[in-house]
């Protein structure tokens, strides 16, 4: 499961879901998404998250291994 810091990083730059949805080209809703790990960004719009919210992508996205 892939998990993130999307929300925490987004308050840390005072986005609102809208702002940060508008600058790196998606819906809030998508925004929304991705914060509650209901979808996987491309990587295309991980790197564009990357860029807006200053951080290196392997910090704000990491897959959670799935207990078996």
């Amino acid at each position: 499961m892939l998990k993130n810091r999307v929300k925490e990083l987004r308050a840390r730059n005072n986005y609102t879901q809208s702002d940060l949805g508008k600058l790196v080209g998606v819906t809030r809703q998508t925004i929304a998404f991705i914060e509650k790990g209901e979808f996987s960004p491309s990587i295309t719009l991980a790197l564009k998250l990357s860029k807006e919210l200053k951080e290196p992508l392997e910090l704000i996205f990491w897959l959670e291994e799935e207990i078996r």
